[in-house]
């Protein structure tokens, strides 16, 4: 455990917890007014035109954390449009940590699209179904990222887990600080049953709202200090994670690449064999 804390100090991080103001702890990062920010910092509006989508990044980058946020995704027909929430640094060996929402037909369930990239290598998609409406209330979609693992959560059940392989020469992201986005924006060419249905803009604008943001997380700033240690900074997933994995897997998975082989015809990756 040692040395996987090492980044940790060489970084200059600082213990922080954030909760509430997106004011606080979010700039607009593209779109202009189709970000909006109301209710006194409480709640963030993204909306999506034929013109422009919409975005927001974190003001602080952040080395490992716990991050919290309830969503209601954009209603009705959502096809070609995906609603995001993910870590990501930058340049062409970035890492980073994806949840996507990909848009539907009325009437189809959405799809929630995981991925996790380490030094600007992605592929490591798996998909799942919701097993509510998330267009009708808000729900809390959760990315708990230490030295050890990832995990995924909707409403405080497991659905992925990333684990730390380097031991067995796997990367990991855990040596680039990555800002936390927001954003709405149009992936018709992929989105919606492999871009076969396109966006309808007659329904635009599209909009999702973003609302409870929550993140006890290590923050990279100065001057240099050290980030204390915290429960969730050792957290792995417990039986009853697992359990829970297993029953996402079982009723709610719609794609996972570890058993895609046509996609990997040479092999499957290596993380495959322990994930």
């Amino acid at each position: 455990m040692e040395s996987l804390l090492v980044p940790l100090l060489m970084l200059s991080l600082v213990w922080a917890t954030s909760a509430g103001s997106f004011y606080e702890n979010f700039d607009e990062a593209w779109g202009g007014d189709l970000a909006k920010i109301l209710n006194n910092g409480q709640v963030l509006s993204l909306s999506l035109n034929r013109a422009s989508g919409s975005g927001v990044k974190s003001k602080s980058q952040y080395l490992y954390g716990k991050f919290d946020i309830q969503m209601k995704l954009v209603p009705g027909n959502s096809a070609g449009t995906v609603t995001t929430f993910y870590l990501s640094s930058l340049g062409s060996t970035h890492d980073e940590i994806d949840i996507e929402f990909l848009g539907n037909l009325s009437g189809q369930p959405y799809i929630l699209h995981t991925n996790v990239y380490t030094q600007g290598k992605g592929n490591r998609e798996q998909q799942f179904y919701l097993w509510f409406d998330p267009t009708k209330d808000f729900h809390t979609y959760s990315i708990l990222w230490n030295p050890l693992t990832i995990i995924f959560s909707v409403d405080g059940i497991a659905v992925r887990q990333f684990k730390n392989l380097e031991s067995r020469g796997i990367p990991f992201p855990r040596s680039q600080a990555m800002w936390l986005f927001g954003s709405l924006w149009d992936a018709e060419d992929w989105a919606t049953r492999g871009g076969l249905v396109k966006t309808d803009w007659s329904n635009a604008p599209f909009t999702a709202t973003y609302r409870h943001f929550a993140a006890q997380a290590c923050v990279r700033k100065q001057p240099s200090q050290t980030c204390s240690s915290s429960s969730w900074l050792n957290q792995d997933l417990d039986i009853s994670g697992q359990k829970q994995i297993r029953w996402a897997q079982k009723h709610y998975m719609v794609y996972n690449y570890c058993t895609d082989t046509k996609r990997f015809p040479q092999g499957l990756p290596p993380e495959c064999s322990f994930n």
